[in-house]
């Protein structure tokens, strides 16, 4: 079943349960809609999508901020048989026309915070009349939505869209260079629904509360799981603080969120100083947290548990090019093996593998393969990285682990990031997973710089809990630290204190601090 079918489904099995809560808290806003009304909307925006030219196989542009609206565009522009092209709210111009220059888009649509960058970009496949702005600001050449929407009829389209057709185009966030394009199908979205209810980690009647940008296939994935259920979500707009974590979760008895590595560190620090209280909540539904979108340290694990006593909380592992989150899991029953992501999910297979393709053994170090309906179709336009990524069926991920006796899996790290220092393989996470257990860091990257002698020489940016302030003491304490828990070569050799920059999936951003400071040659 595809994504637009799920939704009519829901409009004719549960039309008048709620399907979404829209909160801009900064606005004293607060939106609900039910699956009849969204999915009347979605047929007004196929319908004026397929009225200036959109068909079957023909990409629209979609520069959205979360919203009921980004929704409705999204499943509107995949009922005419066109694909969603959903692009990260912190891309440029320049990204944007890389962005236009690969999927020729037969239309756009955007919010208003991005009109100026749209106009400013002359691509002769996407004319202004074309073009449709969400909100209130736009010009004489491009178009309200709300207003072109407002004269469209409800009817349904009458588009036949199968489950092997595409259904999106994601460019990866960019964080090793220029993103790159991935197909993904409606089969692929079933998949990861089925994957996810599967697994627990949505039930009838759990109110799911979206924080993180639909863009990325994380949320977007999660939220599917309630769109085959015909559940109730939420989406909080406004910047996701501590705070405003805890009132969304209080205030729409939310069930299920999907939080950030830093997210997790930045409640439990607000618990520690007093800045929230756990006595002024009532967190009691919030059932489970799901973690994911890079390594989870044990010990963050280990503190959040003490503080929500109550909480289950799962680990997912996956990647855009496999649907984003869920082929690799834990599942909620697995708390003894803290600190692993787990096995294939549902309908999944995976293996650790050598270079050459074959499984290695218990215990050593191999790349991640998986194989199952969630695999993208291709890298758009790109057969030799497609043959590159996908060989006899199977996805190679790029991503190391080890696998225990049991089958769990556990995280190693990103191929790339890998640091070769005197020969000796260095995996930055080890690293990280000790430093991070040091209750004076908050956060940290580690990465390999260029060394004359060793090739690499392992180097650690930490950024300091708010109250510690960095010195020469401090940094005598890390690395002593690391001496009595770390062997000779994996220890760092410079410690520098910084802020780790992370993009908006919460994955440490290590191109940019290995260019930073290989730059200040540091």
């Amino acid at each position: 079943m595809t994504i637009s079918e799920m939704v009519a489904r829901n409009a004719r099995t549960c039309p008048d349960t709620t399907a979404f809560i829209e909160r801009v808290p900064s606005k004293n806003k607060r939106t609900e809609i039910t699956w009849k009304q969204f999915d009347e909307d979605v047929n007004r925006i196929a319908n004026l999508l397929m009225g200036v030219g959109v068909g079957k196989g023909d990409f629209v542009m979609h520069w959205m901020m979360n919203s009921i609206r980004w929704l409705e565009a999204y499943i509107g522009i995949v009922r005419t048989g066109g694909i969603a092209v959903p692009l990260n709210f912190r891309f440029t111009g320049k990204d944007f026309k890389y962005c236009a220059d690969v999927a020729e888009p037969k239309a756009a649509i955007f919010d208003e915070q991005f009109i100026d960058i749209v106009e400013a970009v002359d691509h002769p496949l996407l004319p202004p009349a074309k073009c449709f702005v969400n909100g209130t600001k736009q010009t004489s050449a491009i178009k309200s939505l709300d207003d072109a929407v407002s004269s469209m009829t409800s009817a349904p389209p009458g588009v036949t869209v199968a489950d092997e057709d595409p259904c999106g185009l994601y460019f990866t966030s960019g964080t090793t260079g220029l993103p790159k394009p991935i197909l993904l199908l409606h089969k692929n979205m079933e998949c990861m629904a089925i994957t996810e209810v599967v697994h627990g980690l949505r039930r009838p009647g759990d109110i799911w509360v979206t924080l993180k940008p639909f863009y990325h296939t994380g949320d977007w994935i999660h939220w599917l799981a309630s769109l085959i259920l015909g559940g109730t979500s939420v989406i909080q707009g406004d910047r996701i603080t501590p705070k405003a974590i805890f009132e969304v979760m209080h205030e729409e008895r939310g069930t299920v969120a999907m939080l950030l590595v830093p997210w997790l560190q930045d409640v439990l620090a607000a618990l520690d100083n007093g800045e929230l209280r756990l006595a002024d909540y009532d967190l009691q539904d919030w059932r489970l947290v799901l973690l994911g979108a890079q390594y989870v340290p044990p010990t963050l694990i280990e503190r959040w548990k003490e503080r929500f006593t109550w909480m289950e909380y799962e680990v997912n592992y996956g990647l855009t090019e496999a649907s984003g989150p869920g082929c690799i899991h834990l599942g909620t029953e697995n708390e003894h093996k803290v600190g692993s992501i787990g096995k294939a999910g549902f309908n999944w297979e995976a293996r650790l593998v050598n270079e050459r393709g074959e499984d290695v053994a218990r215990g050593d170090v191999g790349e991640i393969v998986v194989k199952g309906d969630g695999v993208m179709r291709e890298y758009y336009r790109n057969p030799e990285k497609t043959a590159e990524a996908i060989r006899d069926g199977w996805l190679y991920t790029g991503d190391f682990a080890r696998m225990d006796t049991d089958d769990f899996m556990w995280f190693v790290d990103r191929k790339k990031d890998l640091v070769i220092c005197g020969g000796e393989n260095v995996y930055p996470v080890e690293v990280e997973e000790v430093l991070q257990s040091h209750p004076k860091v908050h956060d940290v990257g580690v990465i390999g710089l260029p060394d004359e002698r060793l090739g690499e020489t392992v180097v650690a940016v930490i950024t300091l809990e708010p109250e510690i302030k960095p010195s020469p003491e401090v940094e005598q304490e890390l690395f002593s630290f690391c001496d009595e828990r770390l062997p000779r070569y994996k220890r760092p050799r410079r410690i520098i204190f910084d802020l780790v920059p992370r993009n908006p999936t919460g994955k440490i951003e290590k191109p940019k601090l290995r260019e930073k400071y290989a730059a200040r040659g540091r």
